[in-house]
């Protein structure tokens, strides 16, 4: 008897968790830069830095890779450790929701500045 998992267990998903891992370590580096850079000296710097469009653009990329990245590795947490399948299907959508509902936020106020 077969169940449903919604697994995609394999390669794809480890070299993508990596993909997203490493361009969140590049955006982290250069925030850290700018910010030694001096570039939150003040309110009025710090709202044009983020009003630039590279920047909007990169943190929502950055706020993308994180909802995969973290979806990726939920979903295995629930895949190995819930065993009732409609308790597992259950919080796999309300984690779908959950990040859906972050990335929407971010990219609210990345582009209400």
């Amino acid at each position: 008897m077969r169940t449903t998992t919604g697994a995609h267990y394999g390669l794809s998903d480890w070299i993508v968790q990596r993909i997203t891992a490493v361009a969140m370590a590049i955006y982290t580096l250069v925030m850290v830069v700018a910010l030694l850079c001096g570039v939150a000296t003040s309110y009025e710097r710090w709202h044009a830095f983020f009003s630039s469009g590279p920047v909007q653009f990169a943190t929502f990329l950055f706020a993308m890779c994180l909802c995969y990245h973290a979806w990726i590795g939920i979903r295995d947490i629930w895949m190995d450790y819930v065993k009732p399948v409609w308790v597992r299907l259950t919080l796999h959508s309300l984690t779908v929701l959950a990040l859906l509902g972050y990335a929407g936020w971010c990219l609210e106020i990345l582009w209400r500045l």
